[in-house]
């Protein structure tokens, strides 16, 4: 990974850092779906630029990256943050710095109960299945899972399910930090089970 675009996300008393996280994250997925280079793959990564922060778990910077600028330009992340240019910062392409010394692989923790949970309890109880998510995962999450995560909504499982069944869910991300590159693949998320990207500030 040679090239990153930053974004850094504007929260205010409108809009919090959860929410924009969310719209943010998705319109990037979609844009990495959008883009693909196989099936479920990408050869654009993400990176949370200040994963654990105490604030807020994900911090305020989303980071892409890519092994040559055209996957970056041709990606065009404006057009798809192009709604929420209020509330999100977009650099320029830049060239990763030289002399890494750490690399990152952001990889999905699977945690399927919760979300499996609050689609039979939101039909259930007969009540919106985000409110139910937010409250099983306030509830759960010591004792399931202690990762950040961001609500998305799947946009392979949305073609392939009916309209009015939920495709979202919790998407939780762990961090972990190793003293050289490691190569492999990364999926539409941006994120891969063994792949590294330079770890930086």
């Amino acid at each position: 990974m040679k090239y990153y675009i930053d974004i850094t996300l504007l929260s205010d008393a409108e809009a919090n850092l959860g929410f924009l996280w969310q719209k943010v994250f998705q319109q990037v997925h979609i844009a990495l779906v959008d883009n693909k280079v196989g099936n479920n793959e990408s050869d654009v990564a993400i990176s949370i630029v200040d994963y654990g922060n105490k604030m807020f778990p994900l911090g305020n910077k989303l980071r892409l990256l890519a092994s040559n600028e055209d996957s970056l330009q041709k990606l065009n992340v404006h057009r798809w943050l192009n709604r929420l240019n209020d509330y999100c910062h977009i650099s320029s392409i830049t060239i990763v710095p030289t002399g890494i010394k750490q690399y990152a692989c952001f990889s999905r923790k699977n945690v399927k109960s919760i979300w499996k949970k609050a689609q039979r309890r939101a039909v259930h109880l007969g009540k919106p299945y985000d409110e139910v998510l937010a409250y099983l995962i306030e509830e759960d999450q010591s004792k399931e899972c202690k990762f950040p995560f961001i609500t998305v909504q799947s946009q392979d499982t949305k073609k392939r399910v009916e309209q009015d069944v939920s495709c979202q869910f919790p998407l939780f991300i762990r961090r972990t930090l190793y003293d050289a590159a490691v190569s492999g693949k990364y999926d539409c998320y941006g994120l891969s089970k063994t792949a590294t990207v330079p770890w930086f500030s």
